[in-house]
């Protein structure tokens, strides 16, 4: 097995929605705001290459919606999705699952693009399965006044009527399922949106956690420091302190999907609580 980070995309949002009720005071000291109250973000997937597969998780939010879209999230920086497969050696065709941690638009929107006559969309992947689970799915797909501009239909509908559309056999009543059809662990947890998943990798003797929204940057370690984005703060606060006091305690290795500036993070335990440990660059990680 072998992993590889891919950078889809950068952009920008309110930092006060991506902490909530957390003052700028604080978290602009780790989250530096611009002029227009906006922080830096990544769009960071994970590649892995097991045998005949070719996993990736997660796909930034694509190029084909309006330049009115990306305009309020202020897009920065030359890197593509396709542009960091190339990059490893890898086209969109070699693809043989895409995992989506949940379908919101910035998570799933580059699994689908435009037709060549611009029709109507088309799957990126051609030859690949979508992942999502069951419950996600029917919660995306009939959405809450809420999360209704997070859930964009193009992203999802083209997934089922392409026949590529799959769900994760969740067989376990717990929160954590041991295995899955893609050969790693799951924790699901519901604050953010319902029934996100979290893989946890086993990797050169280490567990590589991919965070989706369950922990955005390495700012959002403190507990109270919340997305106001979150449909259920209160699970979230829940959820958050009892996977961050286990990565502490079992060492994992946490990689960091929207954090710009720092791919990799480890925790450790301290006086104030779960805290960050040490900051890591993925290559030299793995290397």
């Amino acid at each position: 097995m072998k992993l590889y980070p891919i950078e889809t995309g950068n952009f920008k949002l309110d930092g006060g929605a991506m902490f909530g009720v957390v003052p700028k005071a604080l978290w602009n000291r780790t989250n530096p705001a611009d002029a227009n109250n906006r922080i830096d973000l990544a769009a960071r997937s994970l590649l892995i290459e097991d045998g005949d597969r070719l996993i990736l998780i997660d796909t930034g939010m694509g190029n084909k919606q309006s330049d009115k879209f990306f305009s309020h999230y202020d897009m920065w920086g030359d890197h593509t999705l396709e542009k960091s497969l190339q990059k490893n050696g890898f086209h969109k065709d070699d693809i043989t699952d895409v995992f989506m941690t949940h379908l919101h638009f910035d998570h799933c929107g580059g699994s689908i693009q435009w037709n060549k006559d611009r029709t109507g969309y088309e799957p990126v992947f051609k030859n690949a399965k979508f992942w999502t689970n069951k419950e996600h799915w029917e919660w995306a797909t009939k959405p809450n006044n809420r999360e209704k501009a997070s859930f964009l239909k193009e992203n999802l509908l083209p997934m089922e009527e392409s026949g590529q559309l799959n769900f994760i056999d969740k067989t376990t009543t717990t929160d954590f399922q041991k295995g899955s059809e893609l050969g790693f662990d799951i924790l699901f947890v519901d604050g953010h949106t319902d029934k996100q998943m979290i893989p946890h990798i086993s990797y050169q003797n280490k567990t590589v956690v991919f965070m989706a929204d369950l922990l955005p940057t390495v700012g959002h370690i403190p507990l109270p420091y919340v997305m106001g984005y979150d449909t259920r703060p209160l699970l979230t606060l829940a959820e958050k302190e009892k996977f961050l006091q286990n990565a502490a305690k079992n060492e994992l290795y946490l990689f960091l999907e929207h954090d710009a500036h720092n791919e990799v993070c480890t925790l450790q335990e301290t006086e104030k609580g779960t805290r960050l440990n040490n900051i890591h660059n993925f290559e030299e990680l793995f290397s």
